[in-house]
């Protein structure tokens, strides 16, 4: 009895830590939806689909991912409560001059969102290669008790837009 009571306990403290986690978006950014494609297709329900989001670095100007997600359909999918797989993809490009807002550590947060009720978030995390003057991007989803290994990489060679002469080195911008 004492270990059920226990278990129920632990349950009930990892549910407030993951609503408190999920609680607070790294920014405040919508995506925005380019197209959906069907997949999977369903009766009398959403079909599966594959969603592709575009979404502004929140950090660095200039710089735009495009992101690819599969959202599920049928019951689960309609009610919004079924957990979405890891499988995303990501490409990041150069769409202006860039410039920095601020300085950032490698790995931060450009971009978080949850893909489950409670346990699953995916995130998009920038790095910099100061070598090669590269934006780095990583995207992968996390759950909170097991994670994944599902991910993918992205790079985007700072170079100089339009009058700039000369691009700015990421590297000054690492804190």
């Amino acid at each position: 009895m004492k270990r059920a009571v226990a278990r129920c306990l632990l349950a009930l403290a990892v549910l407030a830590t993951a609503a408190l986690t999920q609680a607070a978006p790294a920014h405040a950014q919508e995506p925005s939806l380019i197209f959906k494609k069907s997949t999977v297709w369903k009766f009398l329900t959403p079909d599966d689909k594959l969603a592709t989001y575009a979404i502004d670095d929140p950090i660095v100007e200039g710089v735009a991912c495009y992101y690819t997600i599969p959202e599920r359909g049928g019951v689960k999918g309609m009610l919004g409560v079924a957990e979405e797989v890891s499988d995303i993809s990501i490409a990041c490009r150069q769409v202006g001059p860039i410039t920095f807002k601020k300085k950032f550590e490698q790995g931060d947060v450009a971009y978080r969102e949850s893909r489950s009720l409670i346990f699953k978030k995916m995130q998009i995390v920038r790095g910099c290669d100061a070598t090669r003057n590269v934006l780095v991007y990583l995207v992968y989803s996390d759950k909170l008790i097991e994670g994944s290994p599902k991910n993918s990489t992205t790079a985007v060679p700072i170079m100089p837009w339009g009058a700039q002469t000369e691009a700015p080195k990421c590297a000054d911008y690492l804190q």
